[in-house]
């Protein structure tokens, strides 16, 4: 049994307990299992895409590349599709861009594809290092913004204004109530360090929907339809590709921004988390780094395939590290957990937008630390860093908040004298996106 589990996980009985890395996988679970309520929260704007058949991608796609993590990367970290990139694929790529939803998931495809190329070929990592710590960290802050704006308005918290495009909206009955009231339950379970507190706060919020009601229409905002049942199918969204656009400036756009929101949230992800499982060495590098960036990327070319955004690491893979979990025997019991929630749809796909709202912001919350990490005082540094920032929500484009973010950095350097700072990487990326806003 010792020597499978050394063969299969990486466990060293001498070192490792089993029991504690299973008690760590089911940790990780319980801590980012919000997603298979979130996600089909989120896909459900789109036509033609079913909230089961989302749900069903989703676990699909979490326990596939939480799988190859276990056995191949043979580390702790559980997988799933990434907050950020699920609303990029559904508001910037979808509804604001107009394209289909099948046009967005050839571009997932599309940026697994490449991403398996460059992570065998190690661009990957050289890539990272070009662009500007003010830039990564801006990005990974805008897309919490972003997030936590789609939250409040999928919650009814924040409203359609004519006078002033947007305002406040009815706090005190319906969608907007209830949000306001899972706001300050999950707030309160994260404060106390609750294990799982987002995904317990979304299902007591969805609890208190089964008395609340919708005002214009006197009904209940929650809908229980059972507790357990068999998976609802994926055919719906399995497969469905859509070549017509692949060449066109659009397609480069959003994989190319699917590519750094991706690589960005993996790379922070990977590092902190390895640095609390102490995987990092003296000179900073993260053992073994290239295989858990080859699960990241099949689970993103499995996920496209069954019909769901880029699947990436997720930071609550550190809550099982802090229960001791150091082997891919964490990973693997998360992956099963995935698998038994599966035939629990009917709790998650009955859980109303307003229950999952409060996640949406309070992930935001969560992800705006890395703005510490920006040098506010040097302005070559702040201001291309509060473009990105200010962009995403306001222009409810995250392409546009990378795009344009990286513009004002070349351009501003490049003209206050600092050209030779700027990487040949950055000078490329910057004419490309320039000529994309002239010729598009």
């Amino acid at each position: 049994m010792s020597t499978f589990l050394r063969k299969a996980f990486g466990l060293d009985p001498e070192k490792h307990s089993i029991r504690t890395e299973i008690v760590a996988g089911i940790t990780t679970f319980l801590t980012m299992a919000y997603i298979l309520a979130v996600n089909p929260s989120i896909f459900g704007a789109l036509d033609g895409m079913p909230n089961g058949a989302v749900f069903t991608a989703t676990a699909l796609a979490a326990i596939i590349a939480t799988l190859v993590m276990a056995f191949y990367a043979k580390k702790p970290f559980a997988l799933a599709p990434g907050m950020g990139l699920n609303a990029f694929f559904v508001y910037t790529v979808c509804l604001t861009m107009g394209y289909s939803w099948k046009f967005a998931l050839t571009a997932v495809l599309i940026e697994g594809v490449i991403f398996i190329i460059l992570t065998l070929t190690k661009v990957r990592q050289w890539i990272l290092n070009s662009i500007p710590l003010s830039l990564k960290s801006a990005i990974g802050a805008g897309i919490g913004l972003f997030i936590a704006f789609i939250g409040l308005q999928n919650s009814g918290l924040i409203v359609n204004s004519d006078s002033t495009l947007v305002t406040l909206g009815d706090v005190c009955h319906g969608s907007g109530l209830l949000a306001v009231i899972g706001i300050f339950i999950t707030a309160m379970l994260l404060i106390l360090k609750v294990r799982g507190g987002i995904l317990l706060g979304i299902l007591i919020t969805s609890l208190l929907g089964l008395i609340i009601k919708d005002p214009a229409t006197g009904v209940a905002l929650t809908h229980f339809r059972g507790v357990v049942d068999t998976p609802p199918s994926v055919g719906p969204i399995f497969m469905k590709f859509e070549w017509s656009h692949i060449l066109s400036w659009d397609m480069l756009a959003v994989v190319f921004t699917f590519l750094f929101i991706d690589m960005f949230d993996t790379m922070g992800t990977v590092i902190g988390v390895s640095q609390k499982a102490g995987f990092v060495d003296e000179k900073g590098n993260v053992e073994d780094i290239d295989k858990v960036f080859m699960a990241d990327s099949i689970g993103t070319v499995c996920g496209a395939c069954l019909g769901t955004s880029t699947t990436t690491t997720y930071v609550e893979s550190s809550a099982g590290v802090g229960e001791g979990g150091r082997t891919g025997l964490t990973a693997f019991s998360a992956a099963i957990c995935f698998v038994l929630a599966l035939f629990f749809a009917p709790i998650f796909l009955g859980i109303p937008s307003a229950a999952t709202a409060p996640a949406l912001i309070l992930v935001g919350v969560m992800m705006m630390e890395p703005v510490v990490r920006i040098d506010w005082t040097n302005f070559r540094e702040a201001i291309p860093a509060f473009v990105t920032l200010v962009l995403m929500p306001v222009a409810y484009s995250i392409s546009d908040g990378i795009l344009i973010g990286m513009i004002t950095y070349v351009v501003l350097n490049a003209l206050t004298g600092k050209a030779k700072d700027i990487t040949p990487t950055m000078w490329v990326l910057a004419v490309l996106f320039i000529a994309r806003y002239i010729f598009i």
